[in-house]
């Protein structure tokens, strides 16, 4: 008998490449639903995220939509969207939001990161991403873009999401993992 295993891992393969070899490469994962790829310093990265990868991404997609809606703010949910600033970088984010209209860079990019792989913030700096979340290990960092590169803040500092309790994000988030409804209806009685 024959069993099927979930991977709950990351799929990862990392290749040495030109642009040129990355657009083929890309070219050839346009029909393979999940697959993530990036580009930098001529570094290709594949990504298969696992179903913990997934699972998390989701979590803090819903949970800052909600935050979006309850509070008003105008936003467009940009989700894994090829962000691309030709033969530099090319990225393709867990969840990307543009605040207000849209945008061709979005104004915030969100990893979700279960396997160690580059550097993510190198990747958005290039491509001139104003604030990006990193999960990592059940902690949530932020970074925002000043003049010369992505520093450290303890809150958002784009429009209307300065008002994010992170704290609040981050219980709720790692809330989710036993209990999705309770995480969701304890963050939306506290926001």
């Amino acid at each position: 008998m024959t069993q099927l295993l979930q991977k709950s891992t990351d799929q990862r393969i990392v290749i040495q490449g030109t642009w040129e070899k990355f657009k083929l490469i890309q070219q050839g994962f346009e029909e393979t639903p999940g697959a993530k790829l990036s580009y930098y310093q001529e570094t290709i990265e594949i990504l298969m995220p696992g179903e913990d990868h997934e699972f998390f991404s989701h979590v803090i997609g819903y949970l800052l939509t909600t935050f979006f809606l309850k509070t008003g703010i105008p936003f467009k949910p940009t989700g894994a969207k090829t962000q691309e600033q030709e033969r530099q970088a090319s990225v393709q984010a867990d969840q990307s939001y543009c605040i207000g209209e849209s945008k061709p860079i979005p104004d915030l990019s969100i990893e979700v990161i279960f396997s160690s792989g580059g550097n993510k913030l190198a990747r958005y700096q290039a491509l001139g991403v104003p604030e990006v979340w990193l999960w990592e290990d059940g902690t949530l960092s932020l970074f925002h873009w000043r003049n010369q590169g992505y520093e450290a803040i303890a809150r958002s500092e784009l429009p209307g999401l300065e008002h994010l309790d992170i704290d609040l994000l981050k219980r709720c988030i790692l809330m989710a993992e036993p209990d999705f409804a309770a995480a969701v209806q304890a963050f939306q009685q506290e926001i």
